[in-house]
């Protein structure tokens, strides 16, 4: 059974106050749901570890802007700090994108890549992919998309051809004008 996850991570006790709204974009670079949550509290900063390198991803202040892509097996979360800038982009591998009751989704494929704003990468959650296989979580099929698509994407993302990095920023205005608008 995969996890379902929702673009508007209502289920997130963590984040205590939010501002929260969506968008469908229908244009050439891209094409489908688009979530912002504005975190205004949270009862605890999260800080996670990449290597070396400690990172705070989110706190008072901080954005996250996920793109769900149409037609596509990934989802890509860009998170904002208090500042306004990037502290990282997490690819979801997905089984499937969907909506629900209004909700974007995605069914995890459970393999996951970090991108930091320095341009380092990391392929995280692989033994948690492995598991899935052996407790027949996943068959074999979805396995190897998994893998496939987390090596495209890595590939694409090295020689700068993963162009929805780029569009985060762009898109993140967009969507803060949205909520500026339902807030007047």
């Amino acid at each position: 059974m995969l996890k379902r996850k929702y673009g508007d991570r209502s289920e997130w006790t963590r984040v205590i106050d939010r501002r929260f709204t969506q968008a469908y974009l229908d244009e050439v670079e891209f094409k489908g749901f688009i979530t912002y949550l504005k975190v205004l509290k949270v009862t605890d900063p999260l800080f996670v570890q990449y290597g070396e390198k400690k990172v705070c991803i989110v706190d008072d202040g901080y954005t996250w802007l996920q793109h769900f892509p149409q037609d596509e097996q990934f989802s890509i979360t860009t998170m904002f700090d208090s500042d306004g800038e990037i502290v990282q982009w997490y690819i979801d591998i997905c089984y499937q994108i969907g909506i629900e009751n209004g909700r974007p989704w995605l069914d995890d494929l459970f393999l996951d890549i970090v991108v930091l704003p320095t341009g380092e990468i990391f392929l995280i959650d692989e033994d948690e992919l492995e598991e899935a296989l052996v407790k027949r979580m996943i068959d074999l099929p979805l396995y190897e998309l998994a893998r496939s698509k987390s090596e495209a994407i890595t590939r694409m993302i090295e020689v700068n051809k993963f162009h929805l990095l780029e569009l985060t920023k762009i898109h993140k205005v967009h969507l803060q004008r949205l909520i500026e608008k339902q807030n007047v």
